[in-house]
């Protein structure tokens, strides 16, 4: 958030060009993103409104309409209404469910709107003007580099997945290509929904079924912490680490304290949705060039410089 002037300079000069932007006298922008059901979606909800906030009082002349909705078919009908009552110039919108809002999506689009997609990549390419994300594949990578150094004699892992969705994928497969060619095993992957419940029953069953386990990646720190608890109910604290990813403030706190269990975090920051909302409205207001692909770096968090990530005022 403190960045939120130099991301904007960044954008003007790493996006590629699209149409070309006009200022306006008076400009409506819909935000739409999926209900606060873990940490992560939490935090997005929490920065969403921060930077409507922020913006709305910088620019007199420009409305929001934020709207949060717990499933896709809500989703959906949010948007439609900001097109047909709201009369919206541009949408940001982080798609809970992308395939099944493509379409949707598409059709805001159609109807002359700005669209910027936060995120979850589209069924669809090249829907969106702007596309705003971290660095999935190297939210992957980064996490194999660490388990190549922590384990360079190889050893068992398991995997505990987000949802079958392609920023997913993407993480999983970097991941994979970072451990290639090395003697780490994975013993399994499942899919634990980016949710703390989901994590703790998998991992209680990676506990029952593997009794060698060296390492853990979660891909996600909501993740992380149902598979801690599952791991400390176990009593096998020392015989393993796990590396999650996001940049959790619970799971910061541990990097800082140097907890053995959770040596390193990687950043995967809900503020890239603030990120998105001042781009597009610096598209209207400025005339900046903002169209194109904006991807944040995903950076190893280490007890070294933990400290430059820690945020008391943060919700996740």
């Amino acid at each position: 958030m403190k960045l939120a002037k130099s991301l904007l300079a960044a954008a003007v000069l790493t996006t590629s060009l699209g149409g070309i932007a006009v200022a306006q006298d008076k400009v409506t922008i819909g935000v739409s993103v999926p209900a606060a059901d873990h940490g992560w979606t939490g935090g997005v909800n929490y920065f969403a409104q921060q930077a409507i906030e922020r913006l709305g009082a910088t620019y007199p002349n420009v409305e929001f309409v934020f709207a949060s909705a717990a499933d896709a078919p809500k989703q959906i009908g949010d948007i439609e209404d900001m097109v047909a009552t709201r009369g919206i110039d541009a949408l940001v919108i982080l798609p809970g469910d992308p395939d099944a809002m493509t379409s949707a999506i598409k059709q805001v689009k159609d109807a002359g709107k700005f669209v910027t997609v936060v995120d979850r990549q589209l069924s669809i390419d090249g829907v969106e003007n702007l596309y705003v994300a971290g660095d999935n594949p190297g939210l992957g990578a980064n996490a194999a580099a660490y388990f190549k150094e922590a384990l360079p004699e190889g050893g068992n892992i398991v995997i505990l997945r987000g949802l079958p969705i392609p920023i997913d994928q993407q993480r999983f497969d970097g991941f994979m290509g970072g451990i290639e060619g090395t003697n780490i095993t994975v013993l399994d992957d499942e899919f634990a929904n980016w949710n703390r419940d989901d994590g703790f029953k998998v991992m209680q069953d990676f506990l029952t079924r593997f009794p060698d386990i060296k390492g853990v990646w979660t891909q996600d720190d909501d993740i992380s912490l149902g598979a801690i608890e599952a791991i400390k109910q176990a009593g096998r604290e020392g015989e393993m680490f796990v590396v999650g990813g996001a940049g959790m403030q619970q799971i910061l706190q541990r990097v800082q304290a140097g907890d053995a269990l959770t040596p390193i975090d990687v950043s995967y920051s809900p503020a890239m949705i603030a990120t998105a909302i001042e781009l597009t409205t610096s598209h209207f207001t400025g005339g900046i060039q903002v169209a194109g692909r904006y991807i944040l770096d995903s950076t190893v968090i280490t007890a070294d410089n933990v400290d430059e990530f820690l945020d008391a005022d943060s919700p996740f």
